[in-house]
């Protein structure tokens, strides 16, 4: 698998993150989602993945930075193509890798908590991710998880 800094402007990534944000509104009350949309993405504090195998898209990732030793995971998702493949695991860890080359001290997330997002959750607690109160401008929400690791 090869990561490679997006623009996001190709064609395949852009329908991943379509269906990424179809899928966080199907499983999400519009004000619970946090996913964030093309645009959103290409802010300059964040840092956009795409996962390849040759010339097929598996998957993508996004770093944004909150502070010098701070960051957040945002827009992980695996192509329906390549679920339980260890696309995810994959992509987590290259995160992590990278958080850690960039001095971060501390890597949060937020996803649902609902029954949709249970395979997200475990993923993120088999790295070591644990339960957190809501960081950054986030606020307490019944359809929010909060996790957070050390590094």
């Amino acid at each position: 698998m090869e990561f490679k800094i997006d623009d996001l402007t190709g064609s395949e990534i852009i329908a991943l993150i379509s269906e990424h944000l179809q899928s966080m509104f199907k499983h999400s009350p519009p004000e619970s989602v946090h996913a964030l949309n093309l645009d959103g993405l290409k802010a300059p504090e964040i840092t956009f993945w795409s996962a390849w195998e040759q010339n097929e898209l598996l998957g993508c990732c996004a770093l944004k930075e909150l502070e010098c030793y701070h960051a957040e995971i945002k827009s992980m998702r695996t192509s329906t193509k390549h679920l339980r493949k260890g696309i995810a695991s994959k992509m987590l860890a290259h995160i992590i890798e990278e958080a850690k080359k960039r001095g971060y001290q501390r890597l949060s997330l937020e996803t649902g908590s609902m029954e949709a997002f249970e395979p997200a959750r475990k993923l993120y607690e088999q790295f070591g991710f644990e339960y957190c109160g809501p960081f950054v401008d986030y606020t307490e929400d019944p359809n929010s998880v909060f996790m957070t690791k050390e590094l």
